[in-house]
């Protein structure tokens, strides 16, 4: 118990780092949550129009889950692997260091997803690409990659982490929730385009 409590403070402490805000502000640009969306995820990091900070806030978001997990997993073992990954995860979203006010932790799901079951982790990758590549709407694909995870996971890797993912699925979901009134509005942005509120 006391080695999952570790994985699970380790993990969403660096989930908490805020690599979109920190390198839109080394960048000179600024509050990333006083442009577009407002959130300190590499989509709105691209709304800067800064591709090269866009994909460095990915990978370094999704960075924190892989290695949260493969610490985890070095330390304590394959039980605290999950744990440790959805804590980075929570961390993302509820950054203490920020008010608890983050992202929505797309990147980060997907990071931990690759590094607990790379065949899920990938799957869910190619489904955010298939689904943005037909509809250009990024939070679209996320939310079926988001919602398919669990399926993913559970398939490839068992119960444990399929129950992760659908953790961190609903999560997910949840964050998504002012994308969602959007989409049904047909009022959310393509890929690439500003959006100013």
């Amino acid at each position: 118990m006391l080695d999952l409590t570790i994985a699970a403070v380790g993990g969403y402490l660096l989930g908490s780092v805020p690599f979109g805000l920190v390198l839109t502000k080394a960048a000179g640009l600024g509050d990333i949550r006083a442009i577009g969306s407002g959130n300190i995820g590499a989509t709105n990091v691209l709304r800067t129009g800064r591709k090269g900070l866009a994909l460095a806030t990915l990978l370094l978001d999704g960075g924190k889950g892989a290695i949260a997990v493969a610490l985890a997993w070095l330390l304590f073992g394959t039980a605290a692997m999950p744990v440790a990954g959805f804590a980075a995860v929570l961390g993302h979203n509820f950054p203490l260091w920020l008010k608890f006010k983050g992202g929505k932790g797309v990147a980060t799901s997907a990071g931990t997803l690759l590094a607990c079951s790379w065949p899920a982790g990938l799957a869910c990758c190619l489904t955010w690409l298939a689904v943005a590549a037909v509809f250009r709407i990024s939070s679209l694909a996320a939310l079926v990659a988001l919602a398919l995870a669990p399926v993913y996971a559970w398939l490839a890797a068992g119960p444990e982490v399929g129950l992760m993912a659908a953790g961190l699925g609903a999560l997910g979901i949840a964050r998504h929730h002012a994308n969602i009134r959007r989409l049904l509005r047909g009022e959310e942005p393509k890929i690439g385009r500003k959006k100013t509120a």
